[in-house]
């Protein structure tokens, strides 16, 4: 079923002596429940793409709905966003933190106390919280970050670098965790990455995007029985190594086209 639909969008930025159009002609749909990943060369829209199905700004041109119902300026669709950094405020508690977008909303606090502790123990972080941003390690305050993120029950969960400013042991972990997070509250995630191997052990679908402008080039399907692993356990799965080579030679490709 049809969850997310990306109809004919184009985008430009428009300075006072320039244009530079980012995304060209952009088609495409995400099912329920599917976790997907955008990839390309650098500049090449992802970030952009992102953006417009959060709802920041409508395309120059095209439309982006969620079940039927635009994106743009609609108070009923809940957008999650999660970033490379946290933006934690350091003078709240991780419960004021985690809160916070649900006393926006004007929930009541008892709602609120329920929601911190069950998404704390759902993310690995229980009775923590009355500690503050700085007691934490930087893999606790992202997986403090998801929490948030989650809080508020958002439509679909858009992640944008979420790992990339962690060590390597540290992305492992948390990519497993969000992963298996997500299944289990059964939430849509769009994530973009410069990690193709992160990609293809988190995804169910791949998107690849062209260089600038950004068109969608090409659609990957990661294998069913990889989908079934977390992302630790596929990395290991003779599929991933195959589709990995296959996406990168098609990389490599849009790359050279770039330069030539």
């Amino acid at each position: 079923m049809e969850f997310l639909t990306v109809s004919n969008v184009h985008h430009t930025y428009f300075s006072k002596d320039t244009a530079t159009e980012a995304l060209q002609d952009i088609h495409l749909s995400i099912n329920k429940g599917e976790f997907i990943s955008f990839i390309g060369p650098s500049g090449c829209g992802k970030t952009t793409l992102l953006s417009i199905i959060a709802g920041l700004f409508p395309p120059t041109i095209g439309t982006v709905s969620i079940e039927g119902q635009s994106i743009f300026g609609n108070e009923h669709v809940s957008i999650g966003y999660m970033l490379q950094q946290d933006y934690l405020f350091p003078w709240k508690t991780i419960e004021e933190n985690i809160t916070l977008g649900l006393n926006i909303l004007n929930k009541d606090k008892e709602r609120g106390e329920e929601v911190t502790s069950r998404l704390l123990n759902a993310v690995g972080l229980p009775n923590i919280e009355k500690k503050y941003p700085k007691e934490l390690s930087g893999g606790m305050r992202q997986r403090v970050a998801l929490a948030r993120t989650l809080a508020v029950d958002p439509t679909i969960l858009l992640l944008d670098e979420p790992f990339s400013a962690l060590d390597y042991q540290s992305k492992l972990k948390l990519e497993d965790l969000v992963s298996e997070t997500l299944k289990k509250f059964g939430k849509t995630a769009i994530l973009v990455t410069h990690d193709l191997g992160e990609a293809i052990a988190m995804s169910d679908r791949i998107f690849l995007f062209s260089p600038r402008p950004g068109k969608l080039h090409k659609t990957f399907e990661v294998p069913e029985e990889m989908r079934t692993l977390t992302p630790f356990e596929a990395r290991a799965h003779p599929h991933y190594s195959t589709l990995f080579q296959m996406i990168w030679k098609e990389l490599e490709s849009l790359e050279h086209t770039k330069t030539t």
